[in-house]
This record gives C-alpha cells, sequence and structure tokens, in this order.
C-alpha cells in the first residue's frame, strides 16, 4: 500500500508470511485489483498495485496474508524479494532524523518544544511496538467522523475537558500508546492561510478506544485565555470540543516514534502528568488494564494534578482502577479548604517508593502536561534522589539513552 501523501518518507507494505502461507491461492483469487501473484515459491503482494482494501484478510485460512511492515516509500520490498524469502524478514525501525523529511515542520517545531525536557534524544523502549508515522499529510488527511463529545469536567469547573471519539471506518490509522495525531481545523487565519496542524497525544491503546473498532480518543481543553490570563480562543480546542456526533474531521499522522510503552512483562510505568497530559497516561494505563488477565506483572505509579477535583480528567474511572495495576498519587492546588499541591509534592511524599523504583531497570518515566512543571519535577527528584544516595543529573543521561525517560510538555 503506497502512502498517502506525495513524497513521504514512510509507507505500510502488505505482506504474506511464506512460513504460514499453504498456497491455496484464496488471497490471489479474492484480490480485486489483482496485486498478489504467485510463482512456483511464493505468493507476494505488488506494493504498487495494493490499495489497502482488504478484502483478502478474513478469507485467509492460516493468517498469513495478515502481515504488514513499514517501509521507506522509495524503497519497498519488491516482488523479486519477496519471491525469495523462505521467512518473513525482520522489519526495520526508523528514527525521528530518517523520517523527518514525512513531516510537516509545524509537527517538527512543536514535537521539538515539547520535548525539550528531556534534555536531548531519547530512544524508544526497547520492548515497545513498530509504530507507524505520517501515513497521512495535510494534502491528503484520513478523514474520521466524531462519535462521542463527552465533557469530562464538572459543569462547575473553570475548565471545560473533553473525551472525543474519532472513527476512522475502513482508512488505515494504526497508533500505540503515546503516538499523537494532527487536526486540521477548517477556515483560515488573519491572513488567509488555512490554519496549521494542531497535535494532540492520542487517549485510547492500540486497539481502539472501544477493542476491536477502528477509533480512538483525544483529551481537549477548551481553551478561552492565554498563558498570561488574556482572553484567547483556541483554534483547534474550541472546534474540537464543538464537534457533534457525525461531524467529519481531518487528520494527519500518526506521530511519534519514541514516546511509546515498553511491551516486556514486568516493566514499571511511573507517569507524571496534568490537565490533558493524562491522555497518553490514560491510554498505556488502560492497555495495561485490558491485560491484567495474561498476569505480565509491572505496576504503574501515576502522579497527576489538576487545580480543583472538578477539573481532574477521569476521576471516576481513575479511582476505581485496581490497586494491584496502579498507585494513584492526585495533587490538587486550588481545591476548597485544603493546602495547595503539586505533582512534585506527591514525589517528594513518595520518596522510598519513587527511589526504588528508580534503582530499578525496568521502571520507564514518562511526562506529560504543562511545561510549568518540568521545574518543580526536577527539583523533587534531585532532592529524592540526593535523599537516597543517588545523582538525578547524572541518572537522568542512563535513563535517557536506556529509552526510559520520556517527556512532552507543552
Amino acid at each position: 500500500m503506497t502512502a498517502h501523501e506525495t513524497g513521504v518518507a514512510l509507507a505500510r507494505q502488505h505482506l504474506i508470511d511464506p512460513e504460514v502461507c499453504i498456497r491455496c491461492n484464496t488471497c490471489e483469487d479474492t484480490c480485486p485489483v489483482k496485486a498478489i501473484s504467485h510463482d512456483g515459491r511464493n505468493y507476494v503482494v505488488h506494493f504498487d498495485l495494493c490499495n489497502g482494501c482488504n478484502d483478502c484478510i478474513s478469507p485467509c485460512p492460516t493468517g498469513a496474508i495478515d502481515h504488514w511492515q513499514q517501509v521507506k516509500s522509495n524503497q519497498p520490498w519488491t516482488t523479486s524479494e519477496q519471491f525469495a524469502w523462505d521467512a518473513l524478514p525482520v522489519a526495520a525501525h526508523f528514527t525521528e532524523n530518517e523520517v523527518g523529511a514525512a513531516i510537516p515542520d509545524d509537527v517538527l517545531r512543536i514535537t521539538d518544544e515539547a520535548s525539550a525536557g528531556q534534555g536531548g534524544p531519547v530512544c524508544a523502549p526497547w520492548s515497545a511496538a513498530q509504530p507507524y508515522t505520517s501515513l497521512y499529510a495535510v494534502q491528503a488527511p484520513a478523514i474520521a467522523t466524531v462519535m462521542g463529545n463527552f465533557q469530562l469536567t464538572h459543569n462547575n469547573a473553570d475548565s471545560d475537558i473533553r473525551h472525543i471519539v474519532l472513527d476512522f471506518g475502513t482508512q488505515a490509522f494504526p497508533v500505540l500508546e503515546g503516538q499523537s495525531i494532527g487536526i486540521l481545523p477548517p477556515g483560515t487565519d488573519a491572513q488567509g492561510r488555512p490554519h496549521h496542524i494542531r497535535l494532540y497525544s492520542v487517549a485510547s491503546p492500540r486497539d481502539g478506544e472501544r477493542p476491536g473498532y477502528n477509533n480512538l480518543a483525544l483529551t481537549v481543553k477548551r481553551v478561552t485565555q492565554d498563558e498570561d490570563g488574556n482572553a484567547w480562543h483556541g483554534i483547534g480546542s474550541n472546534y474540537l470540543c464543538d464537534l457533534n456526533r457525525g461531524d467529519r474531521v481531518r487528520v494527519t499522522g500518526p506521530y511519534g516514534l519514541t514516546y511509546l510503552m515498553p511491551n516486556h512483562p514486568g516493566t514499571r510505568l511511573m507517569m507524571i502528568c496534568t490537565g490533558t497530559g493524562a491522555a497518553p497516561m490514560r491510554a498505556m494505563t488502560e492497555q495495561r488494564r485490558r491485560r491484567l488477565s495474561q498476569k505480565e506483572g509491572g505496576e504503574i505509579l501515576l502522579f497527576f494534578g489538576a487545580r480543583t477535583q472538578d477539573e481532574l480528567p477521569y476521576c471516576g474511572p481513575l479511582m476505581k482502577l485496581p490497586k494491584e495495576l496502579i498507585d494513584v498519587q492526585v495533587a490538587y492546588s486550588r481545591e476548597p479548604n485544603q493546602p495547595k499541591e503539586y505533582v512534585q509534592d506527591r514525589i517528594r511524599s513518595q520518596a522510598e517508593k519513587v527511589a526504588h523504583w528508580l534503582r530499578d531497570e525496568n521502571t520507564y518515566i514518562y511526562i506529560c502536561g504543562h511545561k510549568r512543571m518540568e521545574e518543580g519535577v526536577h527539583a523533587a527528584m534531585t532532592d529524592v534522589c540526593r535523599q537516597y544516595g543517588l545523582d538525578w543529573a547524572s541518572l537522568i543521561p542512563q535513563l535517557r539513552d536506556a529509552g526510559r525517560f520520556h517527556a512532552e510538555t507543552y
């Protein structure tokens, strides 16, 4: 299947597993565009002909047909190479630099600013699933349908935060926990130019907001003020928050190669977030919850900050999660009749546990939320490390190089 944008560096290629295929010819008979052929050795899919319709998937008796790899769009696996395979090749992994040509400048700028708190380049966890990126561009976006727009915050809250579910129908839009998508608001700016891409983290796990459906969720806060408290109308956030069921939305992406969750058993996830920074944390937590029956182990420690309980996204469902899955540490900075508390205060209150986790090579740290919390988090981590014989400044590069420290703030 070719990429959905002109000049994109990466594409999603449909392949057949020669080890599993029983050469029954069902796929070739089924394919409506004649993208599948065979010789005396293998059945193969022609990259330039396949349109990703998936008509061949269900009839295949073995599942050999249901394989995909991300490739450079100008260097797909050729039919000659596929005819010679005894087994599927190992999938390639690409760095952010390798796919930079496929990512719009707006997205690169936003992601660079968001990840500045990491202190340098970071790789994905070694056991993370392979992400797909930049499948849809501004020139040819995916079209999603709004399936729900639910208010997460209380009516009396100062913030209006929404849980928005988008359905992609038959369009292939694979995402992993931690990835983002681009939204293209309709209309033009003051200069008459189309509005720029707005990025939003995905708030649902890889198999969809509803398992088995081709959909995903976003966590969006309506922006009505700038950082100084002046009146400001956020183009992207207000557009999304005003959507109704059945509305159609132009979507680009997905984006993100490194802010991904590990998949090997026993991994601990330390999450630190505020406000809508809960989106990737919800995605990872929900993925872990759905896999509880697999008994893979691995705890979650969540530090979650909000101004009041009424402004805490997912407060009700969060508090109902099993204790063996997640330890929730909530900090409210403006709750009536309570002292101000921030996520850094909760980190210090759990110093012994935090230090113990930092010593565990299976601990992965994720930070997401407002940039103003970064300084406080680093200060709290410095204090915890000093108290327990560690050095946060020297620990960060080690965590980053191992794909165990990820920060996205805005």
